[in-house]
């Protein structure tokens, strides 16, 4: 089952549980826009080049939509409508005025050098600068883009609009980005995997973890929940994966990982198949990397009692299935990530308030919504006896419905 096809799965079983009518459900499914544009480059030879860019609209009742463009080979239609929708429930179960979208270029970062990106960067932004803006639609960094990306759209769009650093989110501190957001996903999951430990009555201290991407979130998540006690005994990277029984010296790791650009001969740990990263004895499974990775194929092998999804979409319903039976506790991606969007949002009401928050505000802001998201999903597992995926569901959902309604908008 693709993302799509999941999404749209989980979305009907939350508006089931809700009792929502046909028309209302059909509604918020359906995405407010779809733009599919090509962007046509010189390349550094002077040979000409085509990409196909994306961005999905997909809902907007409760406030400015929001979501990443990631560059990526794979980036195709039926992808960017699932994580625009994942965006739009995202977003209402953090709790914040956003609506949701999700945008990308077919294309692989690595291959291009760093003048033909910005190139294809400022192209995209032409082709859609009238779609998105401060109070419409605004864009941040995903998986092959990050902080210069932010930048250029912004300098692109400012072309069109004056300046507007409201307009994109996760820039680079010195154009109004904020502190705290680049390690935001990862503490988000800190947060998060804390909040989902105090109900069992256990802490971080003792656990221990495995992380399946070592990418921003995972590598964040790695050095904050070592930092609480936590002993990491296994990573991966799509360089290879290594693991040590005794736990990972995290900052040794990191150091390695700059100097190298992957784990892979880390001198501190062995190295394992990559393919069993999943399946390694742990009491805490974070996937982090790439969606669809826990399936029917491997959820039976997997060895751990919590998994916390870091990624979007890393379990398809048929491994969701397989760890219910098994008992296995997976915390969704769609409260587990938030942390990324959450401190996105204090960039965005920084730059309109013009004020500069300190990174002890931005962290101590961010523990208190993943506080309160998790009481909210709680709540809504105890309402629909569900379990904290369906919980998650329909907590955004309802949400979403609701300031649907109450703008006249079900018909």
């Amino acid at each position: 089952m693709n993302a799509l096809a999941a999404t749209n799965r989980n979305f009907k079983l939350a508006s089931r549980l809700l009792g929502l009518d046909s028309k209302l459900e059909k509604s918020l499914l359906i995405p407010f826009r779809e733009i599919k544009v090509e962007c046509t480059i010189p390349k550094d030879d002077g040979t000409l080049a085509s990409f196909v860019g994306f961005r999905v609209q997909h809902d907007n009742a409760r406030g400015p939509m929001k979501g990443g463009i990631r560059y990526h080979p794979e980036v195709e239609p039926d992808e960017v409508n699932a994580l625009a929708q994942l965006m739009t429930w995202k977003t209402a179960v953090a709790n914040i005025p956003y609506g949701g979208a999700k945008g990308g270029i077919g294309c692989n970062p690595s291959d291009l050098s760093l003048s033909e990106l910005e190139r294809l960067t400022r192209v995209f932004t032409q082709k859609i600068h009238d779609l998105i803006g401060v109070h419409t639609d605004v864009p941040a960094p995903d998986m092959g883009t990050g902080p210069q990306t932010m930048a250029w759209i912004l300098d692109e769009y400012s072309k069109f609009h004056g300046y507007s650093p409201a307009v994109v989110t996760g820039k680079p501190i010195d154009l109004g980005g904020s502190l705290g957001r680049d390690a935001a996903t990862g503490r988000g999951v800190l947060f998060a995997t804390e909040a989902l430990l105090k109900e069992y009555g256990k802490s971080i201290a003792g656990q221990r973890v495995v992380i399946q991407g070592f990418g921003n979130v995972g590598s964040w998540a790695a050095q904050l929940i070592s930092a609480q006690g936590g002993i990491i005994v296994a990573v991966s990277d799509i360089t290879g994966a290594i693991k040590n029984n005794n736990g990972l010296h995290i900052p040794n790791l990191l150091k390695h990982v700059k100097d190298n650009r992957g784990v892979k001969g880390f001198s501190g740990a062995d190295s394992i198949d990559p393919n069993s990263i999943l399946v390694e004895d742990c009491d805490i499974l974070i996937p982090a990397a790439l969606g669809g990775v826990i399936n029917k194929e491997n959820a039976k092998e997997i060895n751990a009692k919590f998994i916390i999804e870091a990624a979007n979409h890393p379990t398809d319903p048929e491994g969701d299935e397989i760890l219910s039976k098994k008992g296995v506790v997976v915390l969704p991606d769609i409260y587990a990530n938030s942390g990324g969007v959450t401190v996105s949002y204090f960039e965005w009401v920084q730059n309109i308030q013009g004020f500069m928050w300190d990174e002890e505000k931005v962290n101590a802001e961010l523990k208190k919504y993943m506080t309160e998201g998790f009481k909210d999903v709680k709540e809504m597992c105890k309402t629909h006896n569900c379990d904290l995926r369906m919980g998650a569901f329909s907590l955004g959902v309802n949400r979403v419905a609701r300031a649907t309604l109450l703008r006249g908008w079900e018909a």
